[in-house]
């Protein structure tokens, strides 16, 4: 599912983050890559692939009111904060319908999507799918305009759509309507984005559930920092660059408060061991765990014969 408007261009469907960890929402879809994993609903940018929203599925929602579509509770969560900006969101088959498209016509936002021909408001003239090749039939309401093109002779794709009033077709051998081409370049939003977060993640094996979700936090995370990166700098810099330098950056920070804490531990050690006991070399630059009684003036560490430097009494790491 993918949104977008005169301004900006979003993009959402589901995600599988792939995990056969042990958890009651455990998902199987056959149709993926990985077979396994943890199904979150995403809401992206289509340009920037800018991760704008994410819920994760867990089960039966007891929260959604009874009646409700588990389709439309998750379009309308997903855009809750982009409604009634005149904006548009492309569906696939799973999302879209035609009370979806009154609930977000009423919140001044459009819906483009593919329709089952299974679902109660498609018209029974618009099921047929022996059509003659490239032809397109069109039905409207007050609400929605659906679009029937047939792309084979026997293949007809449905398109729902609250944004175009007017269906023109293009003047191909094809014979596309305008529909059906807005969809496909709307349409790839999220699976482009899902391939991006492949491409460089954190994600290791683990048997932990909320470890799986951490590590998927991360990816989207550092794929979001890369696209605000090039925003607010407007420099273009490749992704794998920018994410190890990033790395760095946070690792740097926890390094530094670490070699602060052992320093301070270091400090805190008494100046020479208890009486009639000798401490082991903490330095070994040039022995093999040999006793020492002195500590170095300068990292306050143990240091034998063997590490020391002359007056005053050093290891060989401190000049």
């Amino acid at each position: 599912m993918c949104g977008g408007g005169s301004a900006a261009k979003r993009a959402a469907d589901e995600q599988l983050f792939p995990s056969k960890t042990r958890c009651c929402f455990l998902q199987y879809i056959a149709t993926k890559p990985d077979k396994f994993g943890i199904k979150f609903w995403v809401a992206c940018d289509l340009k920037s692939k800018y991760i704008c929203n994410v819920l994760p599925y867990l089960g039966k929602d007891p929260s959604r009111p009874s009646g409700e579509r588990l389709s439309e509770n998750v379009v309308m969560r997903l855009m809750e904060p982009f409604l009634d900006k005149g904006r548009n969101v492309t569906t696939d088959n799973f999302f879209t319908s035609l009370s979806l498209a009154h609930k977000l016509l009423s919140r001044k936002t459009t819906i483009l999507g593919t329709v089952n021909k299974i679902r109660r408001e498609i018209p029974q003239s618009a099921r047929h799918t022996d059509r003659n090749e490239f032809t397109t039939q069109v039905f409207s309401t007050t609400a929605a305009t659906l679009t029937a093109y047939a792309a084979k002779r026997k293949k007809t794709v449905n398109i729902l759509s609250s944004m175009h009033s007017v269906i023109q077709t293009e003047n191909t051998t094809k014979r596309k309507p305008n529909t059906i081409t807005l969809y496909n370049t709307t349409k790839c939003g999220v699976d482009v984005m899902d391939q991006m977060v492949r491409e460089y993640t954190v994600r290791t094996g683990t048997r932990r559930w909320p470890v799986v979700v951490f590590y998927n936090m991360i990816d989207m995370a550092a794929l979001n920092a890369h696209v605000l990166y090039q925003a607010c700098t407007g420099r273009q810099e490749r992704r794998v660059d920018f994410l190890l330098e990033l790395a760095r950056e946070l690792a740097n920070s926890h390094m530094c408060a670490k070699k602060a804490r052992k320093e301070q531990l270091l400090r805190t050690q008494p100046s020479t061991p208890s009486p009639g006991k000798r401490a082991m070399c903490q330095v070994k630059h040039q022995c093999k765990n040999n006793h020492a009684t002195v500590r170095c003036v300068h990292c306050y560490r143990y240091t034998c014969g063997k590490c020391r430097r002359e007056i005053p009494w050093q290891c060989q790491d401190c000049e």
